[in-house]
């Protein structure tokens, strides 16, 4: 039971329910001269702050990033004091950057990841935060993980930075907010989800498809998509692989997240129309009857008994309730 393991069903828990050019003026508010014990957060224990203080001393940062990262979840008031506090989102982005000469050709160690992954867990603290998420977008620190997702080597070291990047930008979109949605459309977020998508583990296809979902549904991420049949296009053929891909290879939670897209999807009239020639035969025939059989899938089922109807294949069922999000 690893530290990567650790992460990796932690990361499941916080998605299944438990753009710009560079940092701008906004960042300064990361680096104000403020000490950590005037931050106003009283519930956070003294020790707290002496391992926030580390974070800017070289010597001490290694251990300072793996103890916050594993007491973030206990402490909700972490992330204002991580923003906050003189030099400690400065010194978390130089623990990224310093990660990017190893990412080609591939020369990344295992304690390295670690280390980086640490600090991206820290990012994604603060990311999640109503209090800091704001300022965190307008600093365009999300930017800085891109690289990370752009990586395509297969060992887990990198595996584990695509993964806890996802995580960050999972946390965001969660979140609903609107402002996330307009910042991700200006970035290449879509193509690289989707590339990870076609071509990930398991549990980061789930999380980058879980990304586009709460990207379409959000009406201005639904029209960026359907915008252009291109685009559509693009993302259909994705989902679609993945379809196939599960006749072999079952997962259920991925399922969920497939049908919940298209069924977003089949709420645009020009996407509706194709997706009536083009959705998976899969989807149609009760290939997955067998997974979505039990209770606890019962939305996902509904989802697409509404998606059948939406495009035809089933008469419309007038009593039918809203779709559940």
């Amino acid at each position: 039971y690893t530290r990567v393991g650790r992460t990796e069903y932690w990361l499941l828990a916080t998605m299944m329910g438990r753009a710009g050019t560079g940092p701008d003026k906004s960042l300064a508010i990361a680096t104000t001269p403020v000490p950590v014990e005037e931050t106003g957060k009283t519930n956070i224990p003294s020790h707290l702050y002496k391992l926030v203080e580390d974070l800017i001393d070289p010597e001490k940062r290694d251990t300072a990033l793996l103890e916050l990262s594993k007491k973030r979840e206990d402490f909700p008031d972490l992330a204002p004091i991580l923003w906050n506090s003189f030099g400690t989102i400065g010194a978390l982005l130089q623990e990224i950057v310093s990660i990017y000469p190893l990412l080609s050709p591939p020369r990344l160690t295992t304690e390295l990841s670690n280390r980086c992954c640490n600090a991206l867990a820290l990012l994604q603290c603060v990311a999640s935060h109503p209090e800091t998420r704001t300022a965190f977008l307008n600093a365009h620190i999300p930017l800085y993980l891109y690289p990370f997702l752009n990586t395509v080597c297969t060992f887990r070291q990198y595996e584990f930075l695509r993964l806890t990047s996802l995580g960050v930008i999972g946390a965001l979109v969660k979140m609903d907010d609107s402002d996330v949605i307009t910042f991700l459309l200006q970035t290449q977020i879509i193509p690289l989800c989707l590339r990870i998508m076609d071509n990930g583990s398991e549990l980061s296809k789930t999380v980058a498809t879980f990304i586009i979902q709460k990207i379409l549904l959000d009406d201005q991420g639904l029209a960026y998509i359907c915008h252009t049949f291109e685009r559509f296009s693009t993302v259909s053929d994705v989902l679609r692989k993945m379809v196939l891909e599960l006749v072999e290879h079952p997962s259920v939670r991925l399922l969920k997240h497939i049908c919940r897209c298209y069924l977003r999807l089949s709420e645009n009239r020009h996407a509706r129309e194709a997706l009536q020639t083009c959705i998976p035969t899969q989807l149609r025939d009760n290939t997955f009857g067998e997974e979505l059989k039990d209770d606890s899938e019962r939305l996902t089922r509904k989802w697409l008994q509404q998606l059948l109807r939406n495009i035809g294949d089933i008469p419309p069922d007038n009593a039918a309730s809203k779709v559940p999000q």
